[in-house]
């Protein structure tokens, strides 16, 4: 079933490749021709995530052709089957190669970053930079805190900042990465530090989302605003959207 969803992502990518590909003016005015160039983006943006970069748009076309003009078909599904297998499997060794490569990068980046003067690294390898100090209460790990954050892959792509969207952000400090964990733990409410999160701390091989590759270090700018008082009343019509967005959070 797999290859038949890849089958039919790759014929809806091939529309929007062989549109960009010809002369002919595509237009994208109407409901339907945004939403037909939203589900060619978004099949092609899912299939660049799966490594699968390197199909040909013209043939992409013959066969949407062929299928709407009800024409025999060229390749047996025989052959197609074996095309598709061959397809995947070039795709899973080169995203291979890229975890690979990134768990390589990440282990120099934070065995370079780790002398530098101010860093401490933690007995789990945990890296952190204390840049404003507090006196504030430090949250236990069955404790609710209200922060602030921008995190960063290591070479400063940004991937996911209450900052920018200018709300804190609410989270258990039970229920995020081991990495976030460990360093809220660490953390006196007011203080501020920026955490550089090996990937066994954070995702590991897996890739959470595709702004964050599998093995990847992640560095977060990261604010104790406060611990939320377990006694206070709770609205039941209140909502954390950021909260069920926020990347550090672990998966259910």
């Amino acid at each position: 079933m797999k290859q038949h969803r890849l089958a039919a992502a790759v014929a809806l990518v091939g529309l929007v490749l062989s549109g960009c590909d010809s002369q002919t003016k595509v237009d994208l005015e109407t409901p339907s021709q945004k939403a037909s160039y939203g589900i060619g983006l978004n099949m092609g943006k899912s299939l660049a995530q799966e490594g699968i970069d390197d199909l040909d748009p013209k043939a992409v076309a013959l066969g949407i052709e062929d299928a709407v003009g009800k024409k025999d078909q060229k390749i047996s599904d025989e052959q197609l089957t074996e095309a598709f297998a061959y397809l995947q499997k070039h795709a899973e060794e080169r995203m291979a190669k890229l975890s690979e490569d990134n768990a390589k990068a990440g282990k120099e980046f934070l065995e370079k970053n780790g002398k530098r003067e101010g860093v401490v690294t933690t007995a789990s390898g945990l890296q952190y930079e204390v840049v404003k100090k507090a006196d504030g209460a430090q949250p236990k790990p069955n404790d609710v805190v209200t922060v602030h954050y921008e995190g960063r892959l290591v070479d400063g792509t940004v991937f996911d900042s209450s900052i920018k969207r200018g709300s804190p952000i609410d989270l258990p400090v039970g229920g995020v990465i081991p990495g976030w964990v460990e360093a809220l733990q660490l953390m006196h409410v007011g203080e501020k530090y920026k955490l550089y999160i090996p990937s066994e701390l954070a995702y590991g091989a897996q890739s959470p989302s595709p702004a964050i590759p599998a093995n990847s270090v992640l560095v977060f700018d990261l604010e104790l605003l406060g611990i939320k008082d377990p006694n206070a009343q709770q609205n039941p019509e209140a909502e954390a959207p950021e909260a069920q967005e926020s990347s550090v959070e672990q998966e259910q």
